[in-house]
């Protein structure tokens, strides 16, 4: 074995440590795992598709669709077991066969989930009042858990989850406590039947996501990834970028932003392209470290790339309650501009060691050629979608359900004709890191291996587009689609190939169903970690249901915090990161954002500003990303330096200086929603995303260093400011011109009636705090009526009660938009009315995209100057 497959080698040691599990056992024992890894994912096939009702209904036998209503506890029951089976329990434990304790441990863990099966309507009869027995089997199911936990995904998750155990049982023992959330304690009976018997805990909303949507895009992963698509993916980028300056630093950042979409893992993203790029862009002049922090940096961005994101994307569905395609716009913008600012960065960091490129075969494609072939290649998916779209409105009232059909046979058809264009050109091979680099032609490789966008598009297809009477499929349908479709693709592609090119494919079909079984196996394995994980994260959603523990982190992080908004988002930042570090990117997520959310969005509101709550969610999301490549604990680091040969530590502090692009991202969108395409035009979209990318390369330039030549720090000063300028026009508006008038009283009833149907009105309301007594402030924002102020009121259950010149506010209806938020902050029945102090409106400005005028006209003159002491083109 060479020292770089070592080297490799030790990278996919740890990724099996960090992701699916060092222990490789023997004899029958393996064959017992292989068999539970592809029972499982067959399972999650099983309940994706109609087939149990098909066989409920032909067969009479109900068990068939029980599973389905079951899934959550078989889920959880083979995550357990998988867990146990796949990760030594400590250090010296054997890791080529599983001992005995292991075994006692898998039969606990199968009893504690079974049960809630076989027992189910018995359980059902007795809601709240737990047997002996339900309490035992509570117990062990917990302990089991956390076992399961700590050796799949170490000890932060079991410390964090016992510490909100015993909040749950000792809690109420503080007066404190008790004042802030009106818990007084849970006994064992009822704190573990909240935990195991029922859907508030470990088998609640997370569990439920990990089920029914995030195993199907891991195992579509997991089977794109086995069939050849990642390496497709790889190539691709290779042969596009390599040939440019940097380029195999440039092909690594996008083969990983490709490749990111589907593994899910920012680990094992690092390892699958790092193996190939890392020692590339050593081979033309990187350091080992920044060679390694260009992939972890570019590795762990990948979760952030639509249409297919990390696990935490679908929990974002349930938690902020919006569609996955909302979720996909809300992120697409910052992904996209935050990988082209990486490429920029290691195109900055090419002309700073004045490298070049790989050779090329054949004629090298300048950039100019490049963003034409990519934004043709967009334009053409546009195009095809486009077409089918049409196609399907045209068939459908004449055809019905038969235009779904039609629609895949024309799939089929391109299916075959891609293969067998595919069949005219050598198959796409794994190269070799050791020998000479050379940047592969790239029709060659592209058109080699076109039929795996196949499943992608189909994907994104039931994803984004609807017909006319269809509408758009649920991310679970869409994905268990898309995997079928990939499915079909690695059993077939291979043998298609063969027979196209007159050899013989019985070698070919057997190799096409290894790689359908090897990628069933690793679905299973890579989804090991997010089921226990989410399975613990329930404990903690748990305890915050039961006992309002929220309240207390909330309250002391705002004491902690003073009330200031920036200093709370940056508390939550490091809080994001410290956990991230010990936590699985979907865990983090969960912990965050059910403790930080709401109380962000409320000292917002306190302070004026009103946060969109998946705004709040997105910044949590993209911190909890972050950890992966921050020291010292950042395994995708780690995993990059093995292959680097490079420090860890360094490699990590690499990694996070060139991910500062992405860590800006979140802070911009909490005061500048346009960056999420909230509420933004199509044609303000483009302007949006063209003058936020010019503001992401100018910082990406400023914390550079580096410009057309080395920048001074005065030069680094104005960039900065050109940076903020672009980013946050407003804020200087807002130091010009208040943007909002304020009127109270009678005049604020007849102010807000003159605007138009649809413009916001600001309410700011003022009343004793529901547990405190104590006035505090915090502001709404509701649609105008023309007109009438009070309909505007009513339409979102609000209704006043004026007493002269006060606006004195009634308790909001129950179910209407603001229930919640202001039944839980105010005591509408005190001593003291609830009122609404004033209303803003907003005034009549110029356009904030005037202060662009100054800001280019300041970059004007930096490239200028900058441009007379430039010693290389900047291309």
């Amino acid at each position: 074995m060479t020292d770089q497959a070592g080297h490799a080698s030790a990278a996919h040691d740890i990724v099996a440590e960090a992701d699916t599990g060092a222990r490789n056992p023997g004899g029958w024992q393996a064959r017992l795992f292989i068999g539970i890894c592809i029972v499982w994912s067959l399972f999650q096939l099983y309940i994706a598709s109609k087939l149990p009702g098909v066989l409920a209904q032909s067969t009479g036998i109900s068990f068939f669709a029980h599973l389905v209503t079951q899934a959550r506890f078989i889920h959880l029951a083979f995550a357990l077991t998988l867990a146990t089976l796949a990760f030594p329990l400590f250090k010296g434990a054997p890791t080529d066969r599983i001992p005995w304790y292991d075994w006692i441990l898998v039969a606990l863990g199968l009893i504690s989930t079974l049960y809630l099966i076989v027992f189910r309507l018995e359980i059902a009869d007795r809601p709240g009042l737990w047997s002996p027995s339900d309490i035992m089997i509570s117990a062990i199911g917990l302990v089991v858990l956390l076992i399961a936990v700590y050796r799949s995904l170490g000890l932060p998750l079991v410390v964090i989850a016992s510490a909100f155990i015993l909040f749950t049982f000792f809690g109420g023992y503080s007066e404190w406590v008790r004042d802030l959330t009106n818990y007084g304690g849970s006994s064992l009976s009822k704190a573990l039947g909240h935990y195991w018997m029922q859907t508030e805990g470990v088998f609640g909303v997370a569990l439920g996501v990990s089920t029914t949507m995030i195993f199907l895009f891991v195992l579509f992963g997991a089977l794109l990834d086995r069939a050849g698509g990642g390496n497709w993916f790889i190539k691709v980028a290779i042969a596009l970028l390599g040939a440019l300056r940097g380029g195999p630093a440039k092909a690594s950042v996008l083969s990983s932003m490709m490749t990111g979409m589907i593994s899910g893992s920012s680990i094992a993203n690092t390892v699958t392209t790092g193996t190939f790029t890392i020692p590339l862009m050593k081979r033309i002049g990187f350091p080992a470290e920044k060679a390694g922090a260009v992939e972890v940096a570019s590795s762990t961005n990948g979760q952030l790339t639509p249409p297919v994101m990390g696990a935490a994307a679908f929990l974002m569905v349930e938690y902020v309650n919006i569609p996955y395609i909302d979720v996909v716009k809300h992120a697409f913008l910052p992904a996209v501009i935050s990988y082209i600012a990486l490429l920029y960065i290691v195109h900055l960091e090419s002309l700073k060691m004045g490298l070049q490129g790989l050779e090329k075969q054949g004629r090298k494609i300048g950039v100019i050629l490049i963003v034409l072939l990519m934004l043709t290649g967009f334009l053409c998916l546009a195009a095809i979608t486009f077409v089918v779209a049409l196609l399907r409105g045209v068939l459908e009232p004449v055809m019905g359900d038969g235009s779904l059909y039609m629609s895949v046979a024309l799939l089929g058809l391109a299916y075959v004709a891609l293969v067998w264009v595919a069949s005219r050109y050598p198959d796409i091979e794994v190269d070799d890191p050791e020998k000479a680099p050379v940047a592969p032609r790239l029709t060659p490789t592209l058109v080699g291996g076109a039929y795996f966008a196949l499943p992608i598009f189909v994907l994104v297809w039931n994803l984004m587009v609807s017909s006319s009477t269809l509408d758009r499929l649920s991310p679970a349908l869409s994905a268990f689609w898309a995997t079928i479709a990939m499915v079909f693709i690695a059993l077939t592609h291979r043998p298609l190939k063969a027979m196209f090119r007159g050899e013989g494919f019985g070698g070919e079909l057997v190799e096409g169903f290894g790689d359908f079984i090897q990628g069933l196996i690793a679905g299973a394995r890579n989804m090991i970690g997010i089921g226990v994980a989410t399975g613990a994260a329930g404990i903690i959603v748990g305890t915050i249901s039961l006992t309002g523990a929220h309240q207390v982190i909330g309250q002391v992080i705002e004491v902690i915090s003073g009330g200031n908004l920036m200093v709370l988002l940056f508390l939550v930042a490091v809080l994001s990161l410290i956990l991230g570090m010990g936590l699985p990117t979907t865990a983090n997520y969960i912990v965050v954002s059910s403790l930080m959310a709401p109380v962000i969005v409320t000292v917002g509101a306190q302070a004026g500003l009103v946060v969109p709550l998946i705004a709040v969610h997105m910044f949590v999301f993209y911190f909890g990303i972050l950890a992966d490549d921050t020291p010292p604990v950042g395994l995708a680091a780690y995993a990059a330096a093995a292959i680097s040969r490079g420090d860890p530590i360094m490699t990590g502090v690499q990694g996070f200086m060139y991910d500062i692009r992405t860590a800006l991202l979140p802070f911009l969108f909490i005061f500048n929603t346009d960056l999420l395409l909230i509420d933004v035009g199509f044609f303000k979209a483009i302007m949006v995303f063209c003058v936020s990318l010019v503001a992401m390369l100018l910082f990406a330039a400023a914390t550079q260093g580096y410009f057309f030549a080395k920048s001074r720090l005065w030069e680094t000063a104005v960039l900065l400011l050109i940076a903020f300028m672009l980013f946050r026009p407003g804020f200087f508006l807002d130091k010009l011109e208040e943007p909002f008038m304020d009127v109270s009283g009678e005049a604020a009833l007849a102010a807000a009636a003159e605007l138009d149907d649809g413009q916001s009105v600001r309410l700011i309301i003022d009343g004793p705090d529901y547990d405190t007594g104590e006035p505090r402030a915090t502001t709404i924002v509701i649609p105008a009526v023309a007109g009438d102020t009070e309909a505007a009121l009513a339409a979102q259950g609000l209704a006043l009660l004026p007493e002269g010149d006060t606006l004195v506010m009634e308790e909001p209806f129950f179910g209407t938009p603001f229930f919640e938020e202001l039944a839980n902050q105010y005591d509408f029945y005190g001593d003291s009315p609830v009122v609404i102090d004033h209303m803003q409106i907003e005034r009549d400005r110029m356009p904030k995209e005037l202060f662009f005028i100054p800001a280019f006209i300041l970059l004007a003159g930096i490239v200028l100057i900058q441009r007379r002491r430039a010693t290389q083109p900047a291309f």
